[in-house]
């Protein structure tokens, strides 16, 4: 049987060390990256089963691997590495499409129960492209009018999208701030909508 191949993606030399001797010796092809962009760029480029991402890194957080890896590549699982500060993140996260998430510290087995329940699980993958545009825009407008609404979204991240018909891509997207793929499919943003996102990209990243 073809080995399973796992990209490990976090900040810490030593987290990589871990993970990839016990993903090793479980008989998985594991590769290990210490830049979130170094990883996310491999995630897109090359084939792997499973992505296992630090949610918090300096040059590209998880939040960016996840909704870049699911635009390009749906349905390929992305598990979080987080921290007990982050917890609350990799929730959000999960509500947005990833497929599970480990706390730091964790134990071998923790990991691969995590690992091996993501493998299992993958089922149809979200549609990725923006569906949704008059409920997108409601949403921008809303947040650009409301300095409550956008508070929310600083601050509570897709629970403050509850009430409006939009997919975890959608949301992802408006909570990660991706100005570019969201113009690409609404037009030309106002200043105000693009000056918000690009706070809300900031705030995801942190």
């Amino acid at each position: 049987m073809e080995k399973k191949k796992i990209l490990v993606v976090d900040d810490e030399q030593l987290v990589l060390d871990s993970v990839s001797k016990i993903l090793s010796d479980e008989n998985f092809d594991v590769d290990v990256s210490l830049s979130g962009r170094e990883g996310l760029d491999w995630a897109i480029e090359r084939n792997y089963d499973l992505i296992l991402t630090d949610i918090r890194m300096p040059d590209v957080g998880g939040m960016r691997v996840l909704r870049d890896v699911k635009r390009i590549h749906p349905a390929l699982p992305v598990v979080m590495i987080t921290g007990y500060a982050s917890v609350e993140s990799s929730v959000q996260a999960m509500k947005l499409g990833a497929a599970d998430y480990i706390e730091k510290p964790f134990e071998p087995e923790d990991r691969l129960k995590a690992v091996n329940a993501a493998l299992g699980a993958a089922g149809e993958p979200d549609e990725q492209a923006l569906i949704h545009k008059k409920e997108m825009s409601r949403v921008l407008e809303r947040a650009e009018s409301d300095d409550d609404f956008f508070m929310s979204l600083l601050e509570n991240a897709v629970d403050a999208l509850d009430e409006y018909e939009l997919t975890r891509p959608e949301k992802l997207a408006i909570v990660t701030g991706d100005v570019l793929w969201i113009e690409e499919q609404l037009g030309r943003l106002t200043r105000a909508q693009r000056r918000m996102l690009v706070f809300l990209k900031i705030h995801s990243a942190s």
